[in-house]
């Protein structure tokens, strides 16, 4: 169970998988695909984003209808984009260590955008916009602004992506199984509670990667049933499930699956730092049981989001609100502690890759912060239906996810071999980006914390100032990310294997 040796910078994977020529080149060609089509989405997101805010800010002026299914496409948009793109980074490291199929990733991939065109047509040409949420029973209930249809169509596309995961997801259990003999032994379990020695080179992804497959499996699922379950009502009214038993699948469904992408991108960092600080990731025992309480931690926590829903349980809340106060505890101990370890006197180059990378631990460790205070249940009966939510979930993506996946594009692009003028124009993306998704981030938590309300398309005049700072500061993120992808669809094509 070998992880990877560094030698002169240079990552060697000990007991490797073995792939052909062939597969290694079709593997490396799906790879490209899900980081452009992820990025590409995400960049048209970040201009759907900063539409709205322009239209908040009095700057633009759209009907209050294309605001809301902007709203909806940005919202459904996004994490479908963190989706793809994260598995990407996943994927191409899980390969190294276990057997994985070209042909299910591209299946996954095909199945993807289908739902995406699905997706697009039912807002788009169909007039859906009840946010990527789709509350129960708000899609049956539109008072005429989209038809039945659209909502379903809508719902269909959801439930298609989903699919497809499954799919991946099972092949990356059966690669997993095949390779370690359980899922306990990948995550490390049968180390940490003494009955294999500790294996300091278990390869870190491989925990990452089984974490991920198994909340990610179960979100997913949990979707397809209320998605299923909400489908059966739009055609058959006299079906009305429990509303709130609906909005606990969708919220575990939604919270699980974007969290997951987050943990899926980290392994860019656990795979990518030892390459260019010539120091391994080790794991041991707290990492096992670090990323063993994440498991459960990612799956319970998501009903912070209902504390404002009376006939909640008072056990769900509680347990929910603690755990939520503990989520931030083992990223900060085994990966944001760990990089600053690995990083420190390393010598470490500072190009764009490694500055992405190491401003995603910065992001990851300091985004967890708005929501342990977002958990409080005084201050979410006053924070939570206002914009210090998209604060929150902004500075995660913005300055957590989205470097991962940027730092990780970067380094198949081979940075290295760049010119002066390529690398001032990568300087400039680099801090339009980190200035403006910290002001995004703080506009936003400044505005919910003067309780400014989200999901509304009119802003009152006071808001106004706070709507047209933050317009500001999503052009710059824009400019950042246009930048990065730029670069990514101008030398991703053509960049050879650096492994």
């Amino acid at each position: 169970m070998s992880s990877t040796a560094v030698a002169s910078g240079k990552i060697e994977y000990s007991n490797s998988v073995e792939y052909s020529d062939s597969e290694n080149r079709n593997a490396l060609i799906a790879v490209k695909a899900h980081l452009i089509g992820g990025l590409l989405v995400f960049l048209l997101m970040m201009l759907a984003g900063l539409t709205m805010r322009a239209v908040q800010g009095t700057w633009l002026e759209i009907g209050a209808d294309l605001f809301y299914q902007i709203m909806t496409v940005h919202g459904v948009g996004v994490v479908g984009a963190a989706g793809i793109a994260s598995t990407g980074v996943l994927w191409y490291f899980l390969r190294q260590y276990v057997r994985l199929s070209n042909s299910i990733f591209w299946i996954n991939f095909i199945i993807f955008l289908t739902g995406v065109v699905m997706i697009l047509g039912s807002i788009f040409l169909g007039g859906y916009g009840g946010a990527w949420t789709f509350l129960y029973p708000l899609p049956a209930k539109s008072m005429g602004v989209w038809s039945t249809g659209a909502a379903a169509v809508f719902q269909l596309g959801l439930l298609v992506i989903g699919t497809g995961f499954l799919i991946l997801y099972l092949d990356m259990g059966r690669g997993i199984l095949a390779r370690y003999g359980s899922l306990s032994r990948a995550l490390g379990l049968t180390q940490l509670f003494g009955k294999e020695a500790v294996d300091y080179t278990h390869p870190a992804t491989v925990v990452a990667g089984t974490m991920v497959m198994i909340v990610n499996f179960l979100g997913i699922a949990a979707g397809a049933v209320v998605l299923v379950m909400g489908l059966i009502n739009l055609y058959t009214p006299e079906f009305q499930p429990d509303a709130l038993l609906m909005k606990n699948l969708i919220y575990f469904f939604g919270h699980v699956f974007i969290n997951a992408t987050i943990y899926a991108s980290v392994t860019a960092v656990y795979e990518l730092l030892p390459r260019y600080t010539g120091r391994p990731w080790k794991t041991n025992k707290v990492f096992y049981a670090a990323w063993f309480a994440i498991v459960f931690m990612v799956m319970a926590v998501y009903p912070h989001h209902l504390m404002m829903d009376f006939p909640m349980p008072q056990w769900a809340l509680i347990v929910g609100q603690v755990l939520s106060f503990g989520s931030g505890i083992p990223v900060l101990v085994v990966t944001g502690y760990g990089a600053l370890m690995i990083v420190y006197r390393s010598g470490i180059q500072w190009s764009t890759t490694t500055k992405l990378l190491f401003l995603s631990m910065f992001g990851w460790a300091a985004g967890v912060i708005p929501a342990i205070l977002d958990a409080m249940i005084t201050v979410n009966r006053v924070f939570h239906n206002t914009l210090w939510v998209p604060g929150h979930f902004h500075f995660y993506l913005l300055l957590g996810l989205l470097p991962m996946i940027f730092g990780f594009t970067y380094h198949l692009i081979g940075e290295g071999r760049q010119g002066d003028q390529l690398k001032a124009t990568d300087n400039l993306g680099f801090y339009a980006y980190l200035i403006g998704a910290l002001m995004t981030s703080m506009v936003f938590l400044a505005s919910g914390a003067n309780g400014i309300p989200r999901r509304w398309a009119t802003h009152m005049t006071e808001w106004v100032t706070f709507a047209q700072v933050g317009t500001v500061a999503a052009a710059l993120v824009v400019l950042g990310a246009l930048i990065f992808t730029l670069r990514a669809l101008i030398s991703l094509p053509r960049a050879a294997d650096p492994r």
